[in-house]
């Protein structure tokens, strides 16, 4: 048997004792339950033995900020707790702006996970996704017991114009991935882009629900009605979520009066609500249709569940990520705060689309893993539903509970083109990095054209396009291969032109390029062309 560290086990009861401390110490302020003081003043009691008896000094005010995560691990994945300097850096992502490198992470066990990319910002523009680890920082590990938020921030956030090295993990990748990211201001605008995709039909891209999510989706929505939009494509792929309420006001808009969107449910009767429509809506009459994909989470699977669960849209894509707990916010005396699950969210049909966490934080955190592993982005039949938790929607469609939003369309993640090539120059960031070379080369004609619709018609060709890039990949050791090149020439040739157009006009110009040749795109619109033989309950 191999002999414990003799060091490890005194601390780690020392960090045991203190994590039941801080949860007595945090439940002693918002109950008055005599079992709970009790326990606080006989752990209170173990505190003064540890500050005036421990053999070594110790700072009482560290261990309890390493203690409580130990305690609130234990609860549930999105309990999570924030001292003063994560709180505000937390509140500063859905606020307005911020400095950093433009990703929003979650700690899971001790591994950084990137839940987005800024749309735009300086991660996305060296090539690093959504799903990806953080490993290393500044070749420093980043993984471990002492990977708190706090710790992430201080070594991703800094100066504007510095830069910070990460080595990634990757699913595509059986190396860890160097990237190095200049830091930037980075403006929280959670709808991307808007623009009308044909003559009757809106898109809008919604990156996450900040505080004024609904104020830049009713300006969004607004515009493309004056352009003569009928009906929409709400895009909610890859976001994680953000405030409850602004998905409640958005589904307002398409409802009418009287239909149920949301409830709460929770241990205590004031953590009980019910959120209904008040018919004010501007969209009542308009038909709509929601992208979502296994990064969708939260508010995103409200809105998605409510429209749903009451016949009013279509849902195309693959199954969302499954997170139906409700936080609530206590802040501490010291400006600290503990995001506490305090109630679950249940759709209007009853459900509630948290997925399983009892076989605990490792399953949990690699549940998105399996469903790859399990073919579940490739094929319906390998999606993996409840039957246990059934339920109708207002028309009397069955509907499943326990793991994210089932989507009326599946729509299998599309591998054309995706070569062996196509997956290096990915990886090494090579499309970000060529497409930025390009604008800078060519700014002054770039600058003389109106708009991404000139570009698309006055750009580069295809074919020359291809040939330049392949030239640039070998410069940076990635060798040409012309078969496999040919093989994956559309989707290379799309994203470099959307990448150059984003670069050039902003992130208007990126979606209607990459749609053009998106699969989910393409089927929900499809679906909408063809509603009342493909989906006739729709209002």
């Amino acid at each position: 048997m191999k002999q414990k560290s003799k060091h490890s086990t005194p601390w780690l009861l020392l960090t045991l004792a203190l994590a039941l401390v801080a949860g007595i110490y945090l439940g002693s302020h918002f109950t008055n339950d005599k079992p709970v003081a009790d326990n606080d003043r006989k752990l209170n009691a173990i505190l003064n033995l540890i500050a005036q008896d421990y053999v070594d000094t110790t700072n009482l005010h560290d261990l309890i900020e390493m203690s409580i995560p130990e305690i609130l691990v234990n609860l549930d994945p999105h309990t999570s707790y924030f001292n003063a300097e994560e709180l505000q850096a937390a509140t500063d992502d859905l606020n307005g702006s911020f400095s950093g490198i433009g990703i929003s992470f979650v700690m899971t066990g001790d591994t950084i996970g990137v839940v987005e990319v800024i749309p735009g910002g300086p991660s996305e523009k060296v090539g690093i996704m959504a799903g990806d680890r953080i490993v290393t920082i500044d070749d420093s590990t980043a993984t471990g017991e002492k990977m708190t938020n706090g710790a992430v921030i201080k070594r991703l956030r800094g100066p504007k114009g510095s830069k910070v090295k990460l080595g990634i993990m990757r699913q595509s990748s059986k190396k860890v991935l160097t990237y190095t990211v200049t830091r930037g201001d980075i403006p929280i605008n959670t709808v991307d882009a808007f623009y009308m995709m044909d003559e009757v039909t809106g898109y809008v891209k919604v990156n996450q629900f900040g505080r004024h999510t609904y104020d830049e989706f009713i300006t969004a929505m607004a515009s493309l009605q004056e352009e003569g939009a009928q009906r929409y494509i709400i895009d909610l792929r890859g976001n994680g979520g953000g405030f409850m309420e602004m998905a409640v006001l958005m589904v307002n808009e398409f409802m009418p009066a009287g239909q149920p969107i949301v409830f709460t449910r929770g241990r205590y009767q004031r953590d009980d609500s019910e959120v209904w429509s008040d018919g004010n809506g501007s969209f009542q009459d308009a038909e709509v249709a929601v992208l979502i994909d296994e990064f969708s989470a939260s508010a995103s699977e409200i809105f998605a569940g409510a429209l749903q669960d009451n016949d009013r849209g279509l849902i195309v894509g693959c199954r969302s990520f499954g997170k139906g707990l409700v936080q609530k916010e206590f802040v501490l005396p010291d400006n600290s705060a503990i995001r506490l699950t305090t109630a679950r969210y249940y759709t209007p049909s009853g459900r509630c689309i948290q997925k399983d966490y009892k076989a605990g934080f490792i399953d949990y955190e690699k549940e998105l893993f399996d469903r790859y592993m399990n073919g579940e982005l490739y094929s319906r039949d390998s999606m993996r539903v409840d039957k246990n938790q059934v339920f109708s929607t207002l028309n009397g469609r069955t509907v499943y509970g326990g793991g994210g939003i089932v989507p009326d369309i599946f729509v299998a993640r599309d591998t054309s083109g995706i070569s062996n090539y196509y997956i290096e120059v990915v990886n090494a960031g090579l499309l970000q990095r060529y497409a930025f070379n390009y604008c800078e080369k060519n700014r002054q004609r770039l600058n003389m054209m109106k708009d991404y619709k000139q570009f698309m018609t006055s750009g580069p060709s295809d074919e020359d396009l291809i040939r330049d890039f392949a030239d640039f990949a070998s410069r940076n050791g990635i060798a040409p291969r012309w078969y496999y090149i040919n093989q994956s020439r559309d989707v290379i040739v799309t994203n470099l032109k959307a990448l150059i157009a984003r670069d050039t006009f902003g992130n208007t110009a990126f979606y209607p390029i990459v749609n053009a040749n998106d699969k989910t795109v393409r089927e929900a619109l499809k679906a909408l062309n063809h509603r009342k033989a493909a989906f006739p309950i729709m209002n």
